[in-house]
């Protein structure tokens, strides 16, 4: 099958070793300028840094952001965000709502997200509604806690709905004044009573 011959023949790898080598071609310049669709390589974005209020900052008024914050200062207003980190410093008055929300440090208003989790340093007096909560011990939590689905839907449409509906019933009739009321009842009284005396 293998005649000795071939064995020690030099095959296309020893041939290979002895060619000059070649220059490495560079690449085009559209695809050394990072143009990652060119190539055919899927580039992700790097994810961008949160954004923090220091501990000497003091906001009065409302923060919104599709990104993740991190609050150190005192915030007097609602706080909208995708992942909320309230330091040990920080103190908020309004409510929160965000995805992701950790809290170490005090909140006084209503709480909304998708996963919450309070730690031991943590000091909260309104409602929390969430999907999924967890709470340290030493923790300190005065409010009501409501699972939801969909936790970071606001409910001020139906909220507004009992108000309405109250608002809507018919209003008393002139004949059912409180006066005539209370005159009807001391003569039904009145009647009751009579009725029992002459029974007796």
């Amino acid at each position: 099958m293998f005649s000795k011959s071939r064995i020690n023949d030099p095959g296309p790898k020893a041939e290979a070793e002895k060619a000059p080598a070649r220059p490495a071609e560079s690449a085009p310049s559209f695809l050394r300028s990072g143009n990652s669709e060119a190539s055919g390589t899927h580039v992700t974005k790097a994810k961008p840094a949160a954004s923090v209020l220091a501990a000497d900052l003091t906001i009065t008024g409302n923060v919104k952001t599709t990104g993740d914050v991190v609050i150190e200062g005192i915030v007097d207003g609602d706080i909208r965000a995708h992942l909320l980190t309230v330091g040990e410093t920080a103190t908020i008055r309004g409510e929160i709502v965000a995805d992701d929300i950790v809290i170490n440090g005090r909140v006084i208003g209503r709480v909304r997200g998708l996963k919450v989790r309070l730690t031991s340093s943590a000091q909260v007096e309104g409602d929390i509604i969430h999907k999924t909560i967890a709470i340290e011990s030493g923790a300190h939590f005065e409010g009501s806690v409501q699972r939801q689905d969909d936790p970071l839907q606001t409910n001020r449409d139906s909220a507004a709905k009992p108000v309405a509906v109250q608002s809507s019933a018919p209003a008393p009739t002139a004949s059912a004044s409180p006066a005539a009321e209370s005159s009807e009842a001391v003569r039904k009284a009145a009647e009751a009573k009579k009725g029992a005396t002459t029974s007796s």
